[in-house]
């Protein structure tokens, strides 16, 4: 396996005559290309500008298609009447040649780089980042090896990386530096994050489900019916190698025991490379939920009632709910020391009560949920904040001005 593999990495370099032919193909600018996660998911922002593009593609002049490493996710939106297509399949492959503009959130490989030439490329990124990325990650091996073998090894990753003609999306003036830093280009776009147009105006978008994402979001909406929760809690952590920490600060039939007392519902949607998921899943009960790691996350945030993560982007975007965070931060020394350096001061810029044991764990749990005169002062303060130097759009659609800053950085007229 580890040869055939082997094989597929470095047979990627017999594609770059394609990649160079792929500049010939003349490009329609109405012709709007997404992907999402190496091609493997419909979610994060590029499936919310897709979907807000497909509900007013006559209106905004834009033909809208989604393309996917996936059969399941050409299922998902062929049945529920979008345009979507199977990136080797013969309309994958001539759309992939005819499209002006590849919206993703990792890079270009979401759609398919090898047929991108010529386009112009927006990445829409995964998130507003407190912990540092791309070239600005000292401990990443790609952007920054160590030795020359290392050099080599990652060159056919770093072909389809960012690039400084490309264009990135982040949500403030006060971010733009951080983005322009770490992808080393100018072309940055301040619009917003669509994903965040559901937890701003919910009718802004409809959303669209997989069967799996349905399946969670009806065992919740039983649970509340039935009135055997009070109080959801979302947990989110970052994906590191010292996560496996957490089963040994937390003891679980105690933790069990504090979710029944309090009637809270504590819902895990771990990373998908995250090492917890096969122990979380044996304790899925009537307090714990165990959200697929491949689900999207926003379809669930704007139900919760508090957010527990520990670093993880998601803290920014959830400020816009003006709901409770916990950071549940029982490695951070460890974290700094050996996974990321922040671009912030940690306690300064995290608006949220600290906990690093189990015990300050389930306080912090009580407070969040049951939160007093004091504590919702305080809280909002800090809330206050950080929210306005990271956004700055807090009640408008993120989706229409991203299109419309796309619209112009293709000039042109559009009808």
């Amino acid at each position: 396996m580890k040869i055939i593999n082997g094989l597929k990495y470095w047979g990627q370099l017999l594609l770059l005559p394609i990649y160079w032919l792929s500049f010939l193909f003349p490009r329609n600018k109405k012709i709007w290309l997404f992907g999402s996660t190496f091609g493997r998911r419909f979610a994060d922002n590029p499936k919310y500008l897709y979907l807000y593009v497909a509900q007013h593609k006559r209106e905004l002049g834009i033909r809208p298609i989604w393309i996917t490493h996936e059969q399941k996710v050409v299922e998902l939106l062929e049945k529920n009447g979008y345009e979507v297509y199977y990136y080797h399949s013969l309309r994958g492959i001539w759309y992939a040649l005819r499209g002006k503009v590849y919206l993703f959130d990792n890079y270009s490989k979401d759609i398919n780089f090898w047929q991108s030439g010529g386009a112009v490329k927006v990445n829409l990124w995964h998130g507003v980042p407190l912990k540092k990325i791309q070239a600005d990650n000292v401990f990443d091996k790609v952007r920054h090896p160590r030795n020359f073998w290392e050099y080599i090894k990652f060159f056919p990753r770093r072909l389809s990386d960012e690039k400084s003609s490309h264009y990135v999306l982040t949500t403030s003036e006060f971010m733009k530096p951080v983005f322009s830093s770490a992808f080393r280009t100018k072309n940055v776009l301040t619009s917003g994050y669509p994903r965040n147009d559901r937890l701003i105006k919910r009718d802004s978008i409809k959303n669209l489900l997989s069967d799996t994402e349905y399946g969670n979001v009806k065992k919740i909406h039983t649970l509340l019916t039935n009135n055997e929760i009070k109080k959801i809690i979302y947990y989110m952590p970052t994906f590191r190698e010292s996560e496996t920490e957490f089963f040994k600060i937390i003891e679980i039939n105690q933790f069990h025991k504090f979710l029944e007392e309090n009637r809270f519902l504590f819902c895990v949607k771990l990373h998908p490379k995250s090492q917890l998921g096969k122990e979380f899943q044996k304790l899925q009960g009537k307090h714990i939920l165990v959200i697929d790691a491949d689900s999207d996350p926003y379809i669930f945030l704007g139900k919760a009632d508090v957010l527990v993560t520990d670093y993880s982007s998601v803290y920014f975007d959830f400020l816009l709910a003006d709901k409770p965070i916990v950071f549940f931060d029982y490695d951070l020394e460890e974290y700094l020391r050996g996974s990321r350096k922040m671009y912030f001061e940690y306690a300064k810029f995290t608006p949220g009560q600290k906990a690093a044991t189990a015990e300050e764990f389930e306080k912090a749990l009580q407070r969040a949920c049951r939160p007093d005169e004091e504590y919702q002062k305080w809280y909002r303060k800090f809330r206050t904040f950080v929210a306005e130097k990271v956004f700055d759009n807090r009640e408008e659609i993120a989706s229409l001005r991203l299109v419309s800053d796309i619209k112009t950085v293709i000039g042109g007229a559009w009808r």
